[in-house]
């Protein structure tokens, strides 16, 4: 379509403020944004509309234009709703670099006049696709009764033959059409999407899985009344959802492309929603939690929590117990940008939030709704999750079989409360290698060579007065799983409390000189010999040194295992019978 069909358009409430030998020009797409620099975003042809959110002074005005300008955009749309009257610094700017200028009138929304473009370029190239996305935009803008992401996608189905789901950062379906993506599928394309990203390659990304082909869109909201784009793609990357198509998008003509970002556009009101709906929950865990940083008096945090378990818990019949998850995401500060990136140090604690909600979420719920008992809060570079376990009633006394095990194991017993009520057994508690367990290959990616995500879960507390001490301990947790290796580690409370808790922060050259001076030997040996030295070592330590269990479970004779025995005594000068020098071996073998 051309511009000045644009202008014609009533509706649209466009005004020409500039440009008028250039209305000729052709539109093959639409844009809102207010960076200072999209050039990132723009490949030529697109109607720009902008807020002026990016402009402070009159100096602002000719670079931005010049961008545009430079990028081949065929116009630039300003809306009057910020600064009433367009600059007179844009026009000229507008005018020098030959950009057509258009003022839109505050009473027009700028989603109308994206919704126009689309419909009118997808119209010209692709027949009734432009009308599948109005299907989408009247589904999607109806409220809850619409049906959300999944009414989108059923249509993509329908109307495209596209199967396609809406994945989060970590490759958990939120929505989808037909049967439900594998978790190790979602989980594998969530992490070729966040590889991608993280080169600074525009969308969508094309991964090919088991043999199918896929291509990976972005879900960003860039309309009017959207949170700023991120001035660094790592602010962001761990937290946008994508939209997975089961399709080679490579080839696909620009009206099809176009149609495809603008369902993103759709879906990611979806998010936005998702995110308002959390804002509650984040405040009553930021309120919970200043309460318990301040050493406020257990009746007041108590009574906190009381209108929190409602919300969290609704219909819950007994108080619930809590655990305590801390999480923080490091960054390398830089020097000079990368792809899409500036200078500097990254905030870590907004992206930790986001990731702590999204870790957090029982992996065997899907929907966009699933997170809606958990409330995160973030504080400085660090998140902290106050996670409520609902309290399941312990069996009486003669009731056939034990308590309810639980995915931690068998569950605990509470202490009874004040009331004189039976005793309940704890929910399921979380344990940190089982959090990070599906989600640390994509979040690995998303983190590439400069990231660190790094956990730390607390013991469950059944009252107000046990919070501050799960609060530090799942501080301390997190403390160890960073003296650990690797991009995603977690740590636990039950690690606090045994020689793990030293081990990590023995310095890395003591580390190596300690384990080469007792392993090394073994090592050379059982290269030279196959003897299976270090695996004999270690059984032996296993089995606290019985003779008779370890033999069993290397399924030697006992003289055998003598032998061997004596080999590893001989080659280091250690002697096993001898306490000093079983722990030397046992701390050597954990720190290999």
């Amino acid at each position: 379509m051309r511009l000045r069909a644009l202008l014609e358009t009533e509706a649209l409430g466009l005004r020409l403020l500039g440009g008028e030998d250039e209305l000729d020009r052709t539109v093959r797409g639409v844009m809102t944004t207010d960076l200072r620099d999209p050039s990132r975003y723009l490949s030529g042809g697109e109607l720009v509309l902008t807020g002026l959110a990016w402009r402070r002074d009159a100096s602002d005005s000719e670079p931005f234009v010049r961008i545009l300008a430079g990028a081949g955009v065929a116009g630039l749309a300003a809306g009057e709703a910020e600064l009433g009257d367009i600059p007179a610094d844009l026009v000229e700017a507008c005018l020098q670099h030959r950009l057509p200028l258009f003022a839109v009138h505050e009473t027009v929304a700028f989603a109308t006049i994206t919704e126009h473009v689309v419909r009118q370029v997808s119209g010209e190239r692709a027949g009734d696709l432009a009308a599948v996305v109005d299907r989408h935009r009247r589904l999607m803008t109806s409220g809850p009764a619409g049906g959300g992401p999944e009414v989108v996608l059923d249509l993509l189905t329908s109307d495209l033959d596209l199967r396609a789901w809406v994945l989060s950062p970590t490759g958990r379906q939120i929505a989808g059409a037909g049967a439900p993506l594998p978790g190790a599928l979602g989980a594998a394309l969530a992490g070729r999407h966040l590889a991608a990203t993280r080169t600074g390659r525009r969308g969508p990304h094309r991964a090919a899985v088991a043999g199918t082909t896929y291509s990976l869109f972005p879900i960003r909201n860039t309309g009017r009344g959207a949170v700023p784009a991120a001035r660094d793609v790592r602010e962001s990357v761990l937290s946008d959802w994508l939209l997975a198509v089961e399709a080679d998008a490579s080839d696909w003509p620009a009206a099809r492309l176009d149609l495809l970002q603008g369902v993103t556009q759709l879906i990611a009101v979806e998010r936005d929603r998702r995110d308002a709906a959390r804002t509650v929950r984040r405040r009553l865990a930021q309120e919970v939690l200043e309460l318990v940083q301040a050493g406020a008096a257990p009746a007041e945090i108590a009574a906190r929590l009381r209108v929190a378990a409602p919300v969290l818990l609704p219909g819950l019949g007994a108080a619930p117990q809590w655990q305590v998850v801390v999480a923080r995401v490091d960054w390398t500060a830089t020097d000079t940008p990368g792809p899409g990136g500036v200078p500097g140090d990254i905030a870590g604690g907004p992206a930790a939030q986001a990731l702590l909600e999204e870790i957090l979420v029982d992996p065997a719920v899907s929907g966009p709704d699933s997170a809606d008992r958990i409330a995160v809060a973030h504080t400085g570079e660090e998140a902290i999750a106050l996670v409520p376990l609902p309290a399941v009633r312990a069996p009486l006394p003669d009731t056939v079989g034990g308590p309810t095990d639980t995915a931690a194991g068998t569950a605990e017993t509470a202490a009874a409360p004040e009331s004189g009520e039976p005793a309940a057994a704890q929910g399921p508690a979380l344990h940190a290698d089982a959090l990070l367990a599906a989600v640390r290959e994509p979040l690995s990616a998303g983190l590439a060579d400069d990231g660190r995500l790094t956990l730390g879960v607390s013991a469950a507390v059944h009252s107000a007065e046990g919070l501050r001490g799960a609060l530090e301990e799942a501080r301390h947790a997190r403390r160890v799983a960073a003296a650990r290796p690797g991009r995603v580690c977690a740590a636990g409370h039950h690690e606090l409390a045994s020689h793990v808790l030293l081990l990590p922060f023995v310095p890395d050259d003591v580390r190596r000189a300690f384990t080469a001076r007792l392993l090394d030997p073994l090592r050379d040996y059982d290269r030279r010999h196959r003897a299976e030295l270090i695996e004999t070592l270690e059984a032996f330590l296993d089995c606290d040194g019985s003779w008779t269990r370890c033999a069993a479970r290397l399924h030697l004779h006992v003289n055998t295992l003598r032998y061997r025995v004596g080999r590893i005594e001989q080659l280091t000068g250690r002697d096993l019978s001898r306490l000093e020098d079983k722990l030397d071996f046992f701390l050597a073998l954990r720190m290999s």
